[in-house]
């Protein structure tokens, strides 16, 4: 008679059951044992974004293999690591953004295998809800501005202001002394003046770029189809950097990007550190794991508000009744 599965041996998780299925709940075998350079978390809570419809097809290819987890982004408590692993040690907390995932599936489940190269210990009194808001968007937002050389009295144009990332890029580039005018809709005016922006323009403005003028040392096209706009924008010499894929060619005037997140723990940590410290306003939406589909749908159709969205992972999926209502749409 053949041998029965133990009761523990699937976990719950919520992704896809091949590449061009789509995103349901799943019960997964949990993740082999860690091997070197990796750690085994517990997850206790996962963001969700945009870039989640790009794993299953492998257009951001994370090492994903079908049937498995999405989410690449979270925070947790480590209860394994690899033979060669001197921290982060087991039982401590920690927040990621990782990519590849050595386990092939990612982070909107009970378990996951990662890089301990890519956790950054969770600050005492942050939530790991909260945390898990901010991998992906922090990370996006520090190495657009380290990229775009930024100094104190500059002038930047953030496209898409009010939206996760935008706004984040905002007040990082305000704290570091720069002059920041965002592009938002008129019911997102208040917050992002409450945010620092100098100026705030209504996108929808036809003629809005004609007023403007040439006058931005560099722009950050946070909103799909606006870099080309925005580089029209920039003065002789300036840099665009967009986070849409979209940035026209860099020419003898402008010097311009497309940017990729990548890892990076150690600012991971400071920007932790900034959130538990309230430096950083990240409006967020907790959602039980079993409503990921939605969640993902929301996301992908760019349904958020500016809020961003977190799946719960820890404890029954139905009990999980936090919600921070979600901002107004950009």
């Amino acid at each position: 008679m053949p041998q029965s599965e133990p009761a523990d041996a699937r976990m719950r998780a919520c992704g896809v059951a091949d590449v061009s299925g789509q995103v349901q709940s799943l019960r997964l075998p949990r993740p082999q044992p860690p091997g070197p350079g990796e750690i085994l978390l517990d997850v206790l809570a996962a963001g969700v974004g945009a870039w989640d419809q790009l794993l299953p097809s492998g257009e951001w290819d994370v090492g994903l293999r079908p049937p498995a987890a999405l989410g690449v982004e979270g925070a947790g408590r480590v209860v394994a690591v690899g033979p060669d692993v001197t921290a982060p040690a087991v039982g401590d907390l920690v927040l990621a953004h990782s990519a590849p995932l050595p386990g092939h599936s990612g982070m909107w489940a009970e378990q996951v295998l990662l890089r301990a190269a890519d956790a950054a210990p969770l600050p005492e009194g942050l939530d790991p809800a909260r945390a898990a808001a901010l991998p992906i968007n922090g990370l996006t937002a520090c190495q657009a501005l380290d990229w775009l050389d930024l100094s104190s009295g500059m002038r930047l144009l953030v496209t898409n202001g009010a939206g996760v990332t935008g706004a984040l890029v905002l007040q990082l580039a305000v704290a570091a002394g720069v002059q920041v005018t965002a592009t938002a809709s008129p019911r997102s005016f208040d917050r992002l003046r409450r945010l620092g922006a100098a100026d705030v323009i209504d996108y929808r403005r036809p003629d809005w770029p004609r007023e403007v003028g040439r006058v931005f040392d560099a722009a950050l096209a946070a909103a799909p189809g606006t870099a080309a706009t925005a580089g029209e924008l920039v003065r002789p010499g300036g840099r665009l950097c967009s986070i849409t894929s979209d940035a026209p060619a860099t020419t003898a005037e402008l010097t311009s990007t497309d940017l990729y997140v990548r890892p990076d723990a150690e600012t991971l940590a400071v920007l932790a550190r900034r959130l538990r410290d309230g430096a950083l306003d990240l409006p967020t939406e907790v959602l039980p794991l079993d409503e990921g589909p939605g969640a993902f749908d929301r996301s992908s159709r760019g349904l958020t508000g500016g809020t961003k969205l977190v799946l719960r992972v820890t404890g029954p999926a139905s009990s999980d009744t936090t919600r921070v209502r979600p901002g107004p749409p950009t």
